[in-house]
């Protein structure tokens, strides 16, 4: 069976609110094996709504309309609803006076307009709300559900979970929903899906679906299957396939960031960290404090923007700045180095580069990002250029400080 969420409000069509409750109900119909297809924003517009309220009708097997219950004209889903259905509005004298007597409780008298709230679409059941004065919908159309869930989760989600979840299993056949989930860094999305296609496409259970970010690829396979053992049977058939084409490119099967992997391993060899940063401006090390217990690795970092701080805080010898420019491989492994004499850390990272807009030259053009790395036994550095702004430029470098690392740790020895 699939799902669609239609959420109500004006206010989710601006900048200032976001639509969680659908994050939350997407979550929770996954657990049942419910896959989400579409999800849609509509504003407080009576045509508009139930416009899309028969759209969904006509498409999913289960409709979840979120918000517009409250008593002001411009709560419109009980209308909107009502009209796509064709069908009447009937008054709830119960629910109207257990809406009384919750403002009663708070010694404060209901408004008449209130009583929009006790109406309720011909042939629904309507759903208790302990938390508010808004009563949900529940709308048997043949074998279609319909719910009408109020907005604010603190309503929402026991609604939900309380009357909703409990009539949705006694409807849906046995089904589940596994995923698999793949991290790569700083490969292009084109390239991950040139590679991996072959294998993919092949097959239309599990799904695959690829997301990027910037210098980060997600891929994430789900798999919708009768049983869980069926699900993770096709997992377990797809997944290694993909695994072999990516190889050490893929830094977490899960949904970890780099900074999580790199922090995880560094505990598991009980070995520590500290970073020199330039171009990056403390980037590297807020993902890494960005994990909570990194202290227990994490020892710290020096922020050498200039040329006369590298020199007095890390001992980068000023003739070395002179001949070869700051962006270059020997002041990247000089940084790493002082950083980690002077933290005693087993590991140490630096970035220097040109973020940009200016300060670009023929030799080091604008992106060019240079990571060093200092460890037990040796020095060595990657010399890498972005293209983009200059957050971008940024936001790259530090990936390839986290990921020369993590490869570097993942190394067998």
């Amino acid at each position: 069976m699939n799902a669609e969420i239609i959420a109500v409000g004006s206010e989710l069509l601006t900048p200032q609110r976001i639509d969680t409750n659908s994050l939350w109900l997407t979550d929770q119909l996954n657990s049942l094996g419910v896959e989400v297809t579409t999800k849609t924003i509509v504003g407080d517009d009576r045509e508009r709504l139930a416009i899309a309220v028969r759209a969904a009708c006509a498409r999913s097997d289960v409709v979840i309309l979120t918000g517009g219950l409250g008593p002001t004209e411009d709560d419109v889903t009980r209308d909107a609803v009502a009209g796509a259905l064709r069908r009447t509005q009937v008054f709830r004298q119960n629910i109207c006076d257990a809406i009384e007597r919750r403002f009663r409780r708070t010694n404060r008298a209901m408004a008449e307009i209130n009583k929009r709230q006790a109406f309720v679409i011909e042939g629904a059941e309507a759903l208790p709300n302990p938390n508010g004065t808004a009563p949900g919908q529940w709308i048997q159309d043949g074998a279609r559900a319909i719910m009408l869930l109020p907005g604010p989760p603190n309503e929402l989600k026991p609604m939900f979970t309380r009357e909703c979840l409990p009539r949705l299993q006694a409807l849906l056949p046995p089904q589940v929903i596994r995923t698999q989930s793949y991290r790569i860094a700083l490969m292009p999305e084109s390239e991950v899906d040139q590679r991996i296609a072959p294998v993919y496409t092949k097959y239309k259970n599990p799904v695959t679906t690829i997301l990027a970010a910037a210098g980060d690829i997600q891929i994430h396979l789900r798999a919708r299957c009768s049983t869980a053992a069926e699900a993770e049977s096709l997992l377990a058939e797809v997944g290694p396939l993909i695994e072999a084409i990516l190889g050490d490119s893929i830094y977490a099967k899960n949904l970890d960031p780099l900074e999580v992997v790199v922090g995880k391993a560094l505990r598991a060899r009980s070995q520590t960290l500290s970073v020199a940063e330039s171009c990056t401006g403390g980037l590297v090390a807020e993902r890494i404090t960005s994990v909570p217990g990194a202290s227990d690795y994490f020892l710290g970092g020096f922020l050498t923007y200039t040329d006369r701080i590298k020199t007095e805080l890390l001992g980068v010898p000023a003739d070395l700045l002179r001949e070869h420019t700051a962006v270059s491989e020997p002041v990247a492994e000089a940084l790493a180095r002082g950083a980690r004499e002077r933290t005693g850390s087993t590991w140490a990272l630096s970035v220097t580069g040109v973020a940009g807009p200016t300060g670009g030259t023929e030799a080091t053009p604008l992106g060019t990002v240079i990571v060093g790395l200092a460890g037990p036994d040796a020095c060595s550095t990657r010399r890498a250029r972005f293209l983009g702004d200059r957050d971008r430029v940024r936001a790259l470098a530090a990936q390839l400080a986290l990921d020369v690392l993590r490869r570097e740790l993942a190394t067998p020895r």
